[in-house]
């Protein structure tokens, strides 16, 4: 369990000492349920990024998104937050004034390929996502391709992510590529995937070489599903900064905190931007 922002607990499955990442996804982190009733909720001052791709996914409540593009983009469940950092770019993450009182989520990181790292950054918000039955189970594609349909989200890496909801007593095979590598995370419920049973949190990481997973569920489950190629490029990761050496990461961190114009201004939000720790 950690921490971001102010107070939020959240629960990290990537990157961990096992498993540094799942294709291009290198970081998850699970948050809530909370009941933020009664308090300021999500508040992440303004950070910067470099050399990744976030993506923010909520099963409950709302997310207010602002950037140093200008952006200012609620988000709700069945809604997808893709922001692409390419360069550099900075945003802040925060309850909306009116939220309802519970907070569920998911913020993933997907590492740039060298053909995208140094790409301008921008943002995009997406508000329909395709949906599909399968058997006993409901997927959302949230990026990349599954099932005969593609996600609408702009990424760079051969990849996918998939939102499986199942009610109680149920089961679903899901075709699979056979060249990706997954991991599935359980968010509410429980799951059996082949001989593995999971409860909310665990991550399960799953190889390559597939071409089906066969999932069952007694009580009911949300659960993520996410795969990809594997990254064939060595990343380092340090902070919010996604990079390839040590003076890379020491350079941001460095800018971020030396120089109040790096990355631009987040505008509206009502606290502190947030100092970079510097690497060892």
């Amino acid at each position: 369990m950690a921490e971001v922002g102010e107070g939020m607990k959240i629960r990290r499955a990537l990157p961990s000492r096992e498993r540094r990442l799942i294709g291009a996804w290198c970081f998850l982190d699970h948050f809530g349920p909370t009941d933020i009733g009664g308090t300021r909720g999500m508040r992440v001052g303004p950070h910067p990024h470099i050399g990744l791709q976030t993506v923010t996914w909520l099963l409950e409540g709302e997310v207010l998104h602002r950037d140093s593009l200008g952006s200012l983009q609620s988000i709700r469940p069945g809604q997808l937050n893709l922001m692409t950092s390419g360069r550099g770019i900075s945003h802040s993450e925060e309850s909306p004034p009116m939220a309802t009182p519970l907070l569920h989520g998911l913020q993933f990181w997907i590492a740039l390929p060298d053909s995208a790292r140094n790409m301008a950054p921008a943002f995009d918000h997406y508000p329909t996502l395709p949906i599909i039955t399968c058997d006993g189970a409901t997927v959302t594609v949230f990026a990349g391709q599954a099932l005969g349909e593609r996600s609408p989200a702009a990424i760079h890496s051969a990849l996918v992510g998939l939102d499986v909801q199942m009610p109680p007593q149920s089961s679903a095979r899901l075709p699979l590529h056979s060249h990706f590598e997954y991991g599935a995370l359980v968010m509410q419920g429980s799951l059996t995937v082949g001989d593995e049973e999971l409860g909310p949190g665990t991550l399960l990481y799953l190889g390559c070489g597939r071409e089906s997973l066969v999932l069952r569920s007694d009580s009911g489950t949300r659960a993520v599903l996410v795969g990809g190629q594997p990254f064939g490029e060595p990343v380092l990761m340090w902070w919010n900064f996604v990079a390839r050496t040590h003076e890379q990461i020491l350079r941001a961190c460095q800018d971020w905190n030396g120089r109040a114009d790096y990355l631009g201004e987040v505008k509206g939000y009502d606290g502190e931007r947030l100092v970079a720790p510097l690497p060892p």
